[in-house]
């Protein structure tokens, strides 16, 4: 296959060329460089150090990274979750949100995990962590995946693990993509790729090539490119996304993510900006009451 960046590139760029239900609207993305994209506001915001653990010893953050990457999943079901609030605004927290900040205080207030409690882990003790119901079909995927990444670890420590990839993330998403089933986002692999990236952001793991990785293709950051005139879909399908339908997985999906991929890709070369840079500033303008009030897709994956 060659280097797994370079795969998706070339597959992105083919789908967004052939793509029937979404386009790229060059003329805006054009507008969008020459204006001053509305990112530049957005400083790199790193981890959030209240709703990630990251501040005990390196080992039990790069097994909290690994373990929430894992679980970094779900958003077709999001709006059935039990979200927290942040007692500072008093607002809501998104799914992700509500899934790092539960499973980072379980880190503090209880303990760290080993990958011997992932390999055992139930899902009544995980939805209990989380703060989700047990009979939630999210939280027997989120035990599943655990258990998985408990087998894949074996008796190796998590940076033991990530110490297998030489310093290159691109050989870590590669490692997390054949090892694991739910990791296998073919064409994409967005959660392969972003584990290097968080890892680094921790601070306990450093890699040379992460400027190399592209965007981490969900359902967010597509729906801002969207927001903001870059991406356009035909009008069945943004009206089944208006209407908060669900997509099933396949084509209409696979093309809103490929086309935001390139078109980050894109927008990458012209900012000269990383596309892993783009996507957390794309990510963050996400979080956004006037983003977040208008519909994105959803798709129910284990892929984002």
């Amino acid at each position: 296959m060659g280097r797994l960046t370079d795969h998706i590139r070339a597959s992105c760029a083919q789908i967004a060329a052939d793509a029937q239900s979404v386009r790229i609207d060059h003329a805006r993305l054009d507008a969008f460089v020459e204006d001053g994209p509305p990112t530049r506001a957005v400083t790199d915001p790193g981890l959030d150090p209240v709703r990630h653990y990251l501040e005990g010893p390196p080992e039990d953050v790069a097994l909290y990274t690994l373990a929430l990457d894992t679980i970094n999943f779900g958003s077709g079901w999001f709006p059935t979750l039990h979200k927290r609030v942040d007692p500072a605004s008093g607002r809501t927290v998104s799914g992700y949100f509500t899934v790092a900040w539960n499973l980072a205080d379980h880190f503090r207030i209880d303990r760290p995990w080993t990958a011997a409690d992932l390999r055992e882990m139930r899902t009544d003790h995980l939805a209990a962590v989380l703060g989700q119901s047990a009979d939630h079909e999210l939280m027997s995927l989120y035990a599943q995946a655990l258990r998985e990444l408990g087998r894949v670890l074996g008796a190796s420590s998590a940076l033991d693990y990530v110490a297998r990839a030489n310093g290159s993330a691109e050989a870590l998403a590669t490692m997390l993509a054949s090892s694991l089933a739910f990791y296998d986002d073919r064409g994409f692999y967005k959660r392969a790729q972003i584990v290097g990236n968080d890892l680094a952001l921790a601070g306990v793991a450093g890699f040379s090539d992460l400027d190399e990785l592209t965007i981490f293709a969900d359902n967010l950051v597509p729906h801002v490119l969207r927001c903001d005139g870059i991406l356009r879909y035909d009008d069945a399908l943004a009206a089944r996304i208006d209407a908060e339908q669900l997509l099933p997985a396949g084509r209409q999906e696979r093309e809103i993510r490929a086309c935001a991929l390139h078109a980050c890709e894109l927008l990458s070369a012209r900012l000269e900006v990383p596309a892993r840079v783009l996507d957390m500033w794309l990510w963050t303008r996400g979080q956004s009451p006037e983003i977040k009030a208008r519909p994105r897709h959803r798709c129910r994956t284990v892929y984002y």
